[in-house]
């Protein structure tokens, strides 16, 4: 019989998500200048109902086709397979993507033990800068920089999946 948690295993990714304090990304203490790398990225979904999402992205130079499953524990955790694949492949892909395309850059800066991903997003999402850092449980502890604002977790109108078709200038208002 085929179970539910059935691949799962060492796949779970766990992460929290943050928004980003206004003015954190310049300045020669912001997260530009203490990034220690930062990649262009554009990504397309092939696939994105609420329990899946297949996805292919350009990362720098290099490309990637990722499959995750819906969220589980509050949004902390979810399945996730990515593999590498040609860019000219993702290219040739993106055009059959649902409408809504993700452009952002990414920065990596590293805090205490972990590596925080910050995301400036731009098009339909400007204005939108988030973090993201990946824990080995979901009870670990992290050291959390000062630019760190409001935790997103759990929030769907912050996965890219859900920005590609309810943009965040559409809402941002609201907030």
């Amino acid at each position: 019989a085929y179970s539910k948690t059935m691949g799962q295993g060492t796949n779970i990714e766990t992460e929290r998500k943050f928004l980003v304090k206004a003015g954190a990304l310049d300045g020669p203490d912001g997260i530009r200048a203490k990034a220690f790398k930062s990649e262009d990225i554009i990504q397309g979904y092939l696939c994105a109902d609420g329990k899946r999402t297949i996805r292919v992205r350009t990362k720098g130079e290099k490309a990637y086709l990722t499959i995750k499953g819906g969220s589980i524990n509050g949004g902390l955790s979810r399945f996730e397979w990515e593999k590498e694949i040609e860019r000219e492949d993702v290219m040739a892909l993106l055009p059959h993507c649902l409408p809504g395309v993700i452009d952002k850059t990414r920065y990596c800066v590293q805090v205490g033990k972990h590596v925080f991903e910050v995301d400036e997003f731009f098009g339909e999402n400007e204005g939108l800068v988030m973090a993201e850092v990946e824990l080995g449980s979901e009870d670990e502890d992290f050291e959390r920089p000062e630019w760190l604002g409001q935790e997103v977790t759990g929030d769907a109108r912050y996965y890219n999946a859900c920005l590609r078709r309810n943009p965040y200038k559409e809402w941002k208002d609201e907030l």
